[in-house]
C-alpha cells in the first residue's frame, strides 16, 4: 500500500472487525439476538408463584364441578335409553313387566342385613333388555365409575357371570326381592296400572302413596344415606353423584333429587 503520508486515526489503529459472537447488543439482521438484560428477584418469583397457586385454588373447584355435571348428565341420559328399552320390552309383552326372578336368583339374590336391606341390583335387567338395548355401557354409571362405589358389591352386579364389561350400576327397587308369590311392592308381571294400584295397597313405606307412574322409582343409582345407622363405614353417605340421585320415573322421566342424606 503506498504511504501517503497521511496519519492514520488512533480509533482505527490495531482494531479488527468484529464478529457477531462479540457483539453483545448486535441487531438481528446480523444473526444474532439482544440479551436481556431483565431478570427476577426471588420475591418476585415469590409473588407469581403465589398468584399461580391463588388462580388454581379457585378454578380447581370449578373444574370439579364441571367434571361432576358432565357425569350428572350422562348418567340421566343412560336412564332415558333404559326407559326406551323397558317400553320396547313392554310393547312386545302386552305391557306386561319381565318375571326374571330365577333370573335375579342365578346372578347372586344376596339381601344384605345393613344397607340396602334386600337386593334391588339390576344385573338381571340388563340381561333381559340386552335384545333392546345392545350397549353394556348404558347400565355403568359414569358416578359410580368415578367413585368408591365402582368396588362395592351392594352397588354394582354383573350381568354375565365373570364378564366385567357387563357390569351395572344401577338399582331397582321394584324388583328387589324373589319371592313367590310376588311381593305387593315389586312389579314382576305387572302392567304398570297394576304395580301402581299394588304399591299403595302395600303401603311401602320408602315408596309412601303414589298417585300416578310420574310418582313411582324405577330406576335409581345406588345410594348409601349417613343416616342409617346399619350402612357400612365406609359406604356412609356416599352416592353416584354429589348430595344427590339419578333416578327414572315409571312414567318415562328421569330427574336429578337432591338428598341431605348424602355427601
Amino acid at each position: 500500500m503506498m504511504e501517503t503520508g497521511v496519519p492514520m486515526p488512533k480509533h482505527l489503529r490495531n482494531t479488527k472487525p468484529e464478529s457477531p459472537a462479540e457483539r453483545p447488543d448486535s441487531d438481528p439482521e446480523f444473526g444474532t439476538s439482544f440479551q436481556s438484560s431483565i431478570g427476577f428477584t426471588l420475591i418476585e418469583l415469590l409473588v407469581v408463584i403465589a398468584i399461580i397457586a391463588i388462580v388454581a385454588s379457585l378454578l380447581l373447584p370449578a373444574l370439579a364441578r364441571a367434571k361432576e355435571r358432565t357425569r350428572r348428565v350422562a348418567c340421566l341420559s343412560n336412564l332415558r335409553q333404559i326407559d326406551l328399552a323397558f317400553r320396547m320390552y313392554l310393547s312386545e309383552h302386552r305391557d306386561r313387566f319381565p318375571d326374571r326372578r330365577d333370573l335375579k336368583a342365578a346372578l347372586g339374590y344376596r339381601p344384605w342385613t345393613t344397607w340396602p336391606p334386600s337386593d334391588p341390583r339390576g344385573g338381571w335387567a340388563a340381561a333381559v333388555l340386552s335384545n333392546q338395548l345392545g350397549s353394556d355401557a348404558v347400565w355403568m354409571c359414569p358416578g359410580v365409575a368415578a367413585s368408591p362405589l365402582r368396588n362395592a358389591t351392594q352397588a354394582v352386579q354383573l350381568a354375565r357371570a365373570s364378564d366385567r364389561t357387563s357390569r351395572v350400576a344401577y338399582w331397582l327397587w321394584r324388583f328387589d326381592r324373589t319371592n313367590d308369590p310376588v311381593e305387593m311392592d315389586n312389579f314382576w308381571g305387572k302392567t304398570a296400572d297394576e304395580a301402581v294400584a299394588d304399591l299403595r295397597a302395600a303401603n311401602n313405606p320408602q315408596a309412601g302413596q303414589p298417585e300416578s307412574p310420574s310418582d313411582v322409582e324405577l330406576v335409581v343409582d345406588p345410594y348409601f344415606p349417613k343416616t342409617i345407622p346399619t350402612v357400612p363405614p365406609e359406604l356412609t353417605g356416599l352416592a353416584a353423584h354429589s348430595r344427590g340421585r339419578n333416578r327414572l320415573m315409571l312414567d318415562g322421566h328421569a330427574e336429578f333429587v337432591r338428598d341431605a342424606r348424602l355427601k
